[in-house]
């Protein structure tokens, strides 16, 4: 779970120093566009990369690329806080990119490996928890190093040395007895991981837009306030939680849940493009935070579902990658969008409009019964 949490913390804890950091390059070329990079450029390097690092796992073995990756992930993590170069700074978030790519990788593919059932469900269900709370836990901290200087916030990633021989010392090898002979090799499975992987792309978008957008949709009602907002944001989150706890709670097959998930992110947009007071909007983005608890360990359920064994690196790494596509995409659209139909709460609008399409779209799937895999998962550790 903490391995789970790395690339989170990538994600958001030097958002708050990145006005320090553009004064402090004011004088470089291009530095307005660089200096977003630094926050935004390691989801793309992990989207990117991460099918690459599914391919790793399968060969190298998902426990020693863990505890090497996340020691990389401390020495290029930590190079801002001695590089005088932004484009050198630059360069060093693609690596950490790299890094994060193959611990979230080699996390997720561990839990496929290790538990079975209902089990991998709430320990899938917990990884979203844990993302969710290390989210706004990072932002504060963040924060408070970005008082000290812009720098500070890099101190972090050391993190990754106390966590890397933990790794090696607590996480048990996964079991081999699945693990195919040369003879036995197949192809690997896209054509079944196609539609999931497709399908997560549209739920990362939707998973991300309240995060995205919930201070700007605020700021168009009028409300200014950073605490508010925080507040408001906060909330969100914790619904967040809430639904990733509910998600263990039900019984059904995750696959048979998806449209209703769907169902509860999209009415969470309409309600929130389709008023101007606060108290609605802020009710919606709780509605759809619950939804969108839901809906992450749901898809990725229903895409370990579907990999054997041998095939499990490659496949959580196509997924992975398809998720952070989403994660980057969503802003792009959104405003697009926003462009389009002139407010961004009309983009909002438009997408619950879309989600329960695809809600929809997805009820006579569920009906249908799952694909046997073709070889056995191993036994739970």
């Amino acid at each position: 779970m903490a391995g789970s949490c790395l690339p989170i913390l990538g994600a958001v804890l030097i958002a708050p120093v990145l006005p320090r950091m553009q004064d402090h390059f004011g004088d470089v070329p291009g530095n307005a566009a660089l200096v977003p990079l630094v926050l935004t450029v390691p989801a793309l390097s992990l989207a990117v990369l991460a099918p690459f690092a599914g391919a790793l796992v399968d060969r190298l073995g998902r426990k020693r690329l863990l505890v090497t990756a996340t020691v990389l992930y401390t020495l290029f993590g930590t190079a801002p806080l001695w590089l005088s170069s932004l484009y050198g700074i630059v360069a060093s978030r693609v690596l950490v990119g790299i890094a994060e790519a193959a611990i979230m990788t080699c996390c997720t593919t561990l839990i496929g490996d290790y538990y079975t059932g209902r089990t991998r469900d709430r320990y899938l269900a917990l990884q979203t928890m844990c993302a969710s709370a290390s989210a706004t836990l990072f932002f504060v901290l963040g924060g408070a190093l970005g008082s000290v200087g812009w720098r500070a916030p890099f101190w972090l990633y050391l993190v990754g040395l106390l966590l890397a021989p933990a790794m090696a010392r607590v996480l048990p090898a996964p079991s081999a007895a699945a693990a195919p002979t040369p003879a036995d090799r197949r192809p690997f499975p896209l054509r079944r991981m196609a539609g999931i992987c497709l399908l997560t792309v549209f739920g990362a978008a939707v998973f991300y837009t309240v995060p995205v957008e919930m201070s700007y949709l605020m700021d168009d009602l009028g409300v200014h306030s950073t605490g508010v907002v925080g507040a408001a944001t906060a909330l969100a989150s914790a619904a967040t939680v809430l639904g990733s706890v509910l998600f263990t709670r039900l019984a059904d097959r995750a696959r048979r849940r998806l449209p209703a998930v769907l169902a509860v992110c999209a009415a969470g947009f309409v309600l929130m493009g389709a008023t101007d007071r606060l108290p609605l909007l802020i009710a919606g983005a709780v509605v759809n935070c619950v939804g969108t608890g839901m809906l992450l360990p749901s898809l990725l359920t229903v895409a370990l579902s579907r990999l054997a064994y041998a095939d499990r690196g490659r496949g959580t790494g196509l997924w992975t990658s398809a998720f952070f596509l989403g994660e980057f995409a969503c802003p792009l659209a959104l405003l697009a969008a926003r462009n389009t139909l002139g407010t961004l709460a009309s983009a909002v609008l438009l997408l619950g409009i879309l989600t329960l399409l695809v809600s929809a779209a997805l009820l006579p799937l569920t009906r249908r019964a799952p694909e046997a895999l073709p070889q056995a998962a191993p036994e739970s550790v």
